[in-house]
């Protein structure tokens, strides 16, 4: 089969930012077109490097007397994405940096607007499902993963050069199928007639 163009994709978010978060026990997409369910909330802006996806395969080689490799045995496998939340004023956002039970929020008063209030602890952060939406034309690539927790939290600096940006790595933990995460790939093209 010839090489084509039109197999190669870029990574551009479906919708503003793309990385949708939701509560462990929400109903997972299962193609790469049909609307999440309503749990799946938009975590807005992701910063411009996109997201990164990460898979790590430790092996064991077992060798025969003689020294000949006869088999090669995975010992351990992880697969984690990477990114950076932009929007600050996003509950969803603060909630999975922070963890749900560390932010609370106060109605506007008459002497300031709404007010995000967010305890910074060593507690572990939840479980959460997230879906990774990117298109490039009517092509789609959605990414879902079951099962995953920020693991990883980097440094947050306040500067006027730049946007408050939180630099986070989910682990995608395996599901009941002993799966990490799944990916939907669409080209996007319709079936037309029967």
């Amino acid at each position: 089969m010839p090489n084509t163009v039109s197999a190669v994709l870029a990574g551009k978010p479906l919708s503003t930012g793309g990385v949708l978060i939701a509560p462990l026990g929400t109903a997972l997409p299962t193609n790469a077109s049909t609307a999440p369910a309503a749990g799946f909330v938009a975590a807005g802006y992701i910063g411009e490097d996109g997201v990164t996806e990460s898979a790590e395969r430790s092996t064991e080689k077992i060798r025969a007397w003689g020294g000949d490799t006869v088999k090669v045995v995975s010992t351990e496998f992880s697969v984690t994405y990477s990114f950076v939340f932009l929007e600050t004023l996003n509950t969803t956002v603060l909630e999975t940096v922070y963890g749900d039970d560390n932010v609370s929020t106060v109605a506007a008063t008459g002497t300031e607007g709404a007010l995000r209030v967010v305890a910074i602890n060593g507690d572990d952060l939840p479980h959460k499902s997230f879906v990774i939406e990117v298109k490039d034309g009517p092509a789609r690539v959605r990414i879902v993963i079951p099962d995953g927790q920020v693991t990883e939290v980097g440094e947050v600096t306040y500067t006027d050069a730049e946007v408050i940006g939180y630099e986070v790595t989910v682990e995608a933990f395996q599901d009941a199928d002993g799966n990490n995460c799944y990916k939907y790939i669409s080209d996007g093209v319709l079936a037309v007639g029967p």
